[in-house]
Protein backbone atom coordinates (compact mmCIF):
# COMPACT_ATOMS: atom_id res chain seq x y z
CA UNK A 1 0.00 0.00 0.00
CA UNK A 2 1.28 3.45 -0.90
CA UNK A 3 1.63 5.06 2.53
CA UNK A 4 1.22 8.53 1.03
CA UNK A 5 -2.42 7.60 0.36
CA UNK A 6 -3.11 6.50 3.95
CA UNK A 7 -3.89 9.03 6.66
CA UNK A 8 -3.26 7.88 10.22
CA UNK A 9 -5.17 9.20 13.20
CA UNK A 10 -4.95 8.08 16.81
CA UNK A 11 -6.55 8.07 20.21
CA UNK A 12 -3.34 9.53 21.56
CA UNK A 13 -4.74 9.72 25.09
CA UNK A 14 -3.54 6.12 25.27
CA UNK A 15 -0.02 7.59 25.38
CA UNK A 16 -0.75 10.28 27.93
CA UNK A 17 -3.46 12.64 29.11
CA UNK A 18 -0.99 15.47 28.50
CA UNK A 19 -1.62 17.03 25.10
CA UNK A 20 2.05 17.87 24.53
CA UNK A 21 3.00 14.23 25.06
CA UNK A 22 0.22 13.13 22.71
CA UNK A 23 1.56 15.46 20.05
CA UNK A 24 5.12 14.23 20.55
CA UNK A 25 4.06 10.60 20.07
CA UNK A 26 1.99 11.43 16.99
CA UNK A 27 4.77 13.45 15.38
CA UNK A 28 7.39 10.77 16.02
CA UNK A 29 5.19 8.09 14.45
CA UNK A 30 3.91 9.97 11.41
CA UNK A 31 0.35 10.17 12.75
CA UNK A 32 -1.19 13.34 11.36
CA UNK A 33 -4.64 13.38 12.95
CA UNK A 34 -5.91 13.25 16.51
CA UNK A 35 -9.21 11.61 17.37
CA UNK A 36 -9.89 13.66 20.49
CA UNK A 37 -11.14 11.61 23.43
CA UNK A 38 -9.22 12.73 26.52
CA UNK A 39 -7.04 15.83 26.94
CA UNK A 40 -5.26 17.00 30.08
CA UNK A 41 -7.49 14.94 32.33
CA UNK A 42 -10.80 15.90 30.71
CA UNK A 43 -13.05 14.00 28.34
CA UNK A 44 -13.82 15.62 25.00
CA UNK A 45 -17.43 16.31 26.01
CA UNK A 46 -16.18 18.42 28.94
CA UNK A 47 -13.76 20.67 27.07
CA UNK A 48 -14.52 24.38 27.25
CA UNK A 49 -14.37 26.46 24.06
CA UNK A 50 -11.00 27.87 25.15
CA UNK A 51 -9.66 24.37 25.82
CA UNK A 52 -10.92 23.15 22.46
CA UNK A 53 -9.21 26.06 20.71
CA UNK A 54 -6.00 25.27 22.58
CA UNK A 55 -6.14 21.71 21.23
CA UNK A 56 -6.53 22.97 17.68
CA UNK A 57 -3.80 25.59 18.03
CA UNK A 58 -1.24 23.24 19.61
CA UNK A 59 -1.85 20.61 16.96
CA UNK A 60 -1.58 23.19 14.18
CA UNK A 61 1.74 24.41 15.56
CA UNK A 62 3.04 20.86 15.15
CA UNK A 63 1.59 20.46 11.64
CA UNK A 64 -1.23 18.22 12.91
CA UNK A 65 -5.01 18.50 13.10
CA UNK A 66 -8.18 16.95 14.51
CA UNK A 67 -9.87 14.21 12.49
CA UNK A 68 -12.77 13.27 14.75
CA UNK A 69 -14.21 13.71 18.20
CA UNK A 70 -14.09 10.38 20.00
CA UNK A 71 -17.27 11.38 21.76
CA UNK A 72 -19.35 9.50 24.34
CA UNK A 73 -22.61 10.41 22.57
CA UNK A 74 -25.00 7.48 22.77
CA UNK A 75 -22.81 5.68 25.29
CA UNK A 76 -25.50 5.88 27.94
CA UNK A 77 -28.37 3.72 29.12
CA UNK A 78 -31.42 3.82 26.86
CA UNK A 79 -33.59 4.41 29.93
CA UNK A 80 -31.88 7.71 30.73
CA UNK A 81 -33.51 10.98 29.73
CA UNK A 82 -32.39 11.88 26.22
CA UNK A 83 -32.46 15.58 27.11
CA UNK A 84 -29.11 15.12 28.87
CA UNK A 85 -27.64 13.51 25.75
CA UNK A 86 -29.04 16.26 23.55
CA UNK A 87 -27.46 19.00 25.64
CA UNK A 88 -24.12 17.23 25.62
CA UNK A 89 -24.36 16.74 21.86
CA UNK A 90 -24.95 20.47 21.27
CA UNK A 91 -21.71 21.11 23.13
CA UNK A 92 -19.90 18.45 21.09
CA UNK A 93 -21.03 20.12 17.86
CA UNK A 94 -19.59 23.39 19.14
CA UNK A 95 -16.33 21.63 20.01
CA UNK A 96 -16.21 20.05 16.55
CA UNK A 97 -16.62 23.48 14.99
CA UNK A 98 -13.85 25.01 17.10
CA UNK A 99 -11.37 22.16 16.56
CA UNK A 100 -12.17 21.65 12.88
CA UNK A 101 -13.15 18.01 13.46
CA UNK A 102 -14.47 16.32 10.33
CA UNK A 103 -16.43 13.68 12.25
CA UNK A 104 -18.08 12.83 15.53
CA UNK A 105 -18.20 9.16 16.45
CA UNK A 106 -21.18 8.03 18.50
CA UNK A 107 -22.91 4.92 19.84
CA UNK A 108 -26.34 3.30 20.00
CA UNK A 109 -27.01 3.03 23.73
CA UNK A 110 -26.46 0.52 26.48
CA UNK A 111 -29.29 -1.40 28.11
CA UNK A 112 -30.77 -2.43 24.78
CA UNK A 113 -29.21 -5.90 24.52
CA UNK A 114 -30.18 -5.93 20.86
CA UNK A 115 -33.82 -6.47 21.79
CA UNK A 116 -36.36 -5.57 19.06
CA UNK A 117 -38.46 -3.56 21.52
CA UNK A 118 -35.67 -0.97 21.68
CA UNK A 119 -35.32 -0.61 17.92
CA UNK A 120 -37.64 2.36 17.48
CA UNK A 121 -36.27 4.33 20.42
CA UNK A 122 -32.67 3.77 19.32
CA UNK A 123 -33.45 4.95 15.79
CA UNK A 124 -35.38 7.94 17.10
CA UNK A 125 -32.46 9.06 19.25
CA UNK A 126 -29.89 8.54 16.51
CA UNK A 127 -32.13 10.50 14.14
CA UNK A 128 -32.21 13.32 16.67
CA UNK A 129 -28.40 13.44 16.62
CA UNK A 130 -28.50 13.64 12.82
CA UNK A 131 -31.11 16.40 12.89
CA UNK A 132 -29.06 18.42 15.38
CA UNK A 133 -25.95 18.09 13.20
CA UNK A 134 -27.60 19.29 9.98
CA UNK A 135 -25.76 22.19 8.42
CA UNK A 136 -22.68 21.68 10.61
CA UNK A 137 -20.67 19.91 7.92
CA UNK A 138 -19.72 17.25 10.47
CA UNK A 139 -20.08 13.58 9.50
CA UNK A 140 -21.70 11.47 12.23
CA UNK A 141 -20.24 7.97 12.45
CA UNK A 142 -21.68 5.10 14.47
CA UNK A 143 -19.11 2.84 16.11
CA UNK A 144 -19.94 -0.80 16.72
CA UNK A 145 -19.30 -1.43 20.41
CA UNK A 146 -19.95 -4.39 22.65
CA UNK A 147 -22.99 -3.95 24.87
CA UNK A 148 -24.88 -1.40 22.72
CA UNK A 149 -27.69 -1.97 20.22
CA UNK A 150 -25.32 -1.87 17.26
CA UNK A 151 -22.89 -4.47 18.56
CA UNK A 152 -23.09 -6.98 15.70
CA UNK A 153 -23.21 -6.38 11.96
CA UNK A 154 -26.88 -7.16 11.40
CA UNK A 155 -28.01 -4.60 13.97
CA UNK A 156 -25.50 -2.06 12.64
CA UNK A 157 -27.08 -2.59 9.21
CA UNK A 158 -30.50 -1.94 10.79
CA UNK A 159 -29.19 1.37 12.08
CA UNK A 160 -27.73 2.49 8.75
CA UNK A 161 -30.87 1.46 6.88
CA UNK A 162 -33.13 3.36 9.28
CA UNK A 163 -30.83 6.39 9.61
CA UNK A 164 -29.04 6.57 6.23
CA UNK A 165 -27.28 9.85 7.00
CA UNK A 166 -25.30 8.05 9.70
CA UNK A 167 -21.99 6.58 8.53
CA UNK A 168 -20.01 3.75 10.12
CA UNK A 169 -16.72 3.51 11.99
CA UNK A 170 -15.54 -0.07 11.51
CA UNK A 171 -13.90 -1.50 14.64
CA UNK A 172 -12.88 -5.13 14.07
CA UNK A 173 -11.90 -5.99 17.65
CA UNK A 174 -15.21 -4.73 19.02
CA UNK A 175 -17.01 -7.06 16.61
CA UNK A 176 -14.90 -10.04 17.67
CA UNK A 177 -15.55 -9.25 21.34
CA UNK A 178 -19.28 -9.30 20.53
CA UNK A 179 -19.04 -12.74 18.91
CA UNK A 180 -19.11 -11.32 15.38
CA UNK A 181 -16.44 -12.34 12.88
CA UNK A 182 -14.77 -9.46 11.07
CA UNK A 183 -15.00 -10.45 7.41
CA UNK A 184 -18.76 -11.20 7.37
CA UNK A 185 -19.25 -7.90 9.22
CA UNK A 186 -17.22 -6.09 6.58
CA UNK A 187 -19.24 -7.68 3.76
CA UNK A 188 -22.46 -6.51 5.38
CA UNK A 189 -21.36 -2.98 6.27
CA UNK A 190 -18.79 -2.03 3.63
CA UNK A 191 -21.03 0.47 1.84
CA UNK A 192 -21.64 2.41 5.06
CA UNK A 193 -18.05 2.66 6.30
CA UNK A 194 -16.50 6.15 6.43
CA UNK A 195 -13.31 5.40 8.37
CA UNK A 196 -11.80 2.68 10.52
CA UNK A 197 -10.50 2.01 13.99
CA UNK A 198 -7.42 -0.17 14.21
CA UNK A 199 -7.64 -2.58 17.13
CA UNK A 200 -7.03 -6.33 16.95
CA UNK A 201 -7.79 -9.16 19.36
CA UNK A 202 -7.80 -12.90 19.83
CA UNK A 203 -10.90 -15.08 19.78
CA UNK A 204 -11.18 -14.80 23.57
CA UNK A 205 -11.26 -11.00 23.30
CA UNK A 206 -7.71 -10.30 24.45
CA UNK A 207 -6.43 -7.18 22.67
CA UNK A 208 -3.16 -7.63 20.78
CA UNK A 209 -1.08 -5.52 18.35
CA UNK A 210 -2.59 -5.06 14.88
CA UNK A 211 -2.05 -8.17 12.77
CA UNK A 212 -1.48 -10.46 15.76
CA UNK A 213 -5.14 -11.34 16.23
CA UNK A 214 -8.03 -12.59 14.11
CA UNK A 215 -9.28 -9.27 12.69
CA UNK A 216 -8.02 -10.17 9.18
CA UNK A 217 -6.93 -6.60 8.51
CA UNK A 218 -4.81 -7.75 5.58
CA UNK A 219 -7.99 -8.99 3.91
CA UNK A 220 -10.52 -6.20 4.49
CA UNK A 221 -8.20 -3.18 4.41
CA UNK A 222 -7.55 -3.52 0.63
CA UNK A 223 -11.31 -3.21 0.13
CA UNK A 224 -11.42 -0.35 2.62
CA UNK A 225 -8.97 1.61 0.48
CA UNK A 226 -10.55 0.49 -2.81
CA UNK A 227 -13.87 2.06 -1.83
CA UNK A 228 -12.14 5.39 -1.25
CA UNK A 229 -11.69 5.34 2.52
CA UNK A 230 -8.24 6.48 3.63
CA UNK A 231 -8.31 7.37 7.36
CA UNK A 232 -7.47 4.83 10.07
CA UNK A 233 -7.53 5.68 13.77
CA UNK A 234 -5.18 3.69 15.97
CA UNK A 235 -6.80 2.57 19.21
CA UNK A 236 -4.11 0.29 20.66
CA UNK A 237 -5.69 -0.80 24.00
CA UNK A 238 -2.46 -2.68 24.70
CA UNK A 239 -1.89 -1.28 28.16
CA UNK A 240 -3.95 0.28 30.93
CA UNK A 241 -4.34 4.00 30.46
CA UNK A 242 -6.17 6.85 32.19
CA UNK A 243 -9.88 6.63 31.46
CA UNK A 244 -9.95 3.07 30.07
CA UNK A 245 -12.45 1.87 32.67
CA UNK A 246 -14.86 4.63 31.70
CA UNK A 247 -14.99 3.53 28.06
CA UNK A 248 -16.88 0.30 28.68
CA UNK A 249 -20.19 -0.74 30.17
CA UNK A 250 -20.32 -1.56 33.85
CA UNK A 251 -18.97 -5.04 34.40
CA UNK A 252 -17.13 -5.09 31.06
CA UNK A 253 -13.35 -5.02 30.90
CA UNK A 254 -11.14 -5.43 27.86
CA UNK A 255 -8.53 -8.15 28.28
CA UNK A 256 -5.13 -6.56 27.82
CA UNK A 257 -1.59 -7.17 28.98
CA UNK A 258 -0.70 -10.26 26.95
CA UNK A 259 2.18 -8.24 25.51
CA UNK A 260 4.45 -6.46 27.96
CA UNK A 261 5.49 -2.85 27.40
CA UNK A 262 7.63 -0.63 29.57
CA UNK A 263 5.43 2.40 28.96
CA UNK A 264 2.27 3.58 27.26
CA UNK A 265 4.41 5.27 24.65
CA UNK A 266 6.15 1.99 23.84
CA UNK A 267 2.77 0.28 23.44
CA UNK A 268 1.59 3.08 21.15
CA UNK A 269 4.74 2.87 19.03
CA UNK A 270 4.26 -0.88 18.70
CA UNK A 271 0.67 -0.46 17.49
CA UNK A 272 1.67 2.11 14.87
CA UNK A 273 4.58 0.02 13.59
CA UNK A 274 2.44 -3.12 13.48
CA UNK A 275 -0.15 -1.35 11.36
CA UNK A 276 2.53 0.00 9.04
CA UNK A 277 3.85 -3.55 8.58
CA UNK A 278 0.35 -4.67 7.53
CA UNK A 279 0.01 -1.78 5.10
CA UNK A 280 3.39 -2.53 3.52
CA UNK A 281 2.15 -6.01 2.70
CA UNK A 282 -1.06 -4.87 1.02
Amino acid sequence: MDMTKVHLAAFADEVSQNLDEQIAAMSANGVEYLEVRGVNGKGVASLTPDEAKNVKDKLAAAGLSVWSLGSPAGKSDIKQDFAVEAEQFKHLLETASITGAKCIRLFSFYGTEGKPEYHDEVMLRLSRFVEMAKGSGVVLCHENEKGIYGDIASRCAEIHTAVPELKAVFDPANFIQSGQQTLPAWDMLEKYVYYGHIKDCLENGTVVPPGKGIAHMDQYLPRFFAKGCNVLTLEPHLQEFFGLAGLEAEGEKSKIGMYHFNSSREAFDCAVNSLKDILKGI
